[in-house]
Formats: C-alpha cells, sequence, structure tokens
C-alpha cells in the first residue's frame, strides 16, 4: 500500500506515518495505543513521526482530540480489512512498513524503523 490519498501524500520523503484506525473512540486498543505512544513524543519527534487518528467519520493528526476533520475516505482506504482496531507504520518513501490489529509497543515501533537503511543512515547524520 502506498500513500494514494491526497491528505496524506504531501509527508513523502519528509515524515513517518503512524495510522490508528479504529471504529470508535472508545475502544480500547485504540485508548491503549494513543497512551503508549503519547509516553514518547520525544522519540516520535526523532523519527519524523506523524500521528494520525482515524475514526469511521473523521481524522486528525496528533494527540488533541480538537481539531477533527470530516472524511470517510480515508478510513475506508486504511481499514478495508475491516477490523475493529488496525496501526500502520508508512515510511519515509510512501510504503506500508508494518500493519497490525494488536497494541503496538514504542519498542517495536521503534526498532523497526531504527533497523531501516533511511533511519541507519538520518542517525549517523546526526552524531
Amino acid at each position: 500500500m502506498n500513500l494514494n490519498a491526497q491528505d496524506l501524500s504531501k509527508h513523502q520523503w519528509k515524515d513517518r506515518l503512524v495510522l490508528i484506525i479504529a471504529e470508535d473512540e472508545n475502544n480500547e486498543k485504540f485508548r491503549k495505543q494513543l497512551t503508549e505512544l503519547q509516553k514518547n513524543q520525544t522519540g516520535l519527534k526523532d523519527r519524523k513521526l506523524i500521528t494520525y487518528q482515524f475514526l469511521p467519520e473523521k481524522y486528525h493528526t496528533g494527540f488533541q482530540n480538537n481539531n477533527w476533520k470530516n472524511s470517510t475516505k480515508l478510513f475506508k482506504t486504511y481499514n478495508s480489512e475491516k477490523s475493529d482496531f488496525r496501526i500502520i507504520l508508512i515510511g519515509l518513501d510512501g510504503g506500508e512498513k508494518l500493519d497490525q490489529t494488536e497494541v503496538l509497543s514504542v519498542e517495536k515501533l521503534f526498532n523497526t524503523i531504527d533497523s531501516m537503511p533511511m533511519r541507519q543512515s538520518e542517525m549517523r547524520k546526526n552524531k
């Protein structure tokens, strides 16, 4: 899956994306995933990660719940398997790097990213 939704394609080659998708805001995995990611915002920023939350009728970026945009397209595009919860990691190249239906630990997320060639290059440059 490559970035095909107009709102997300603007991130290609600039940001990695974490898409958190749920049937509703009160989904237990959805809530746990948000808490897990919020615990390490410095690590997210260091890895150029932008978080998107998708619900059936709306979406937004980041962790504040006050700036929802109406859209069903993004939810339908990224939840084609019709899961009640899904998390997807999209790399700088716009390609899907990880897709799972269980809560993703920040350790697994960061290890996945840190093993990528582009991230290895970023870490060498930042030394």
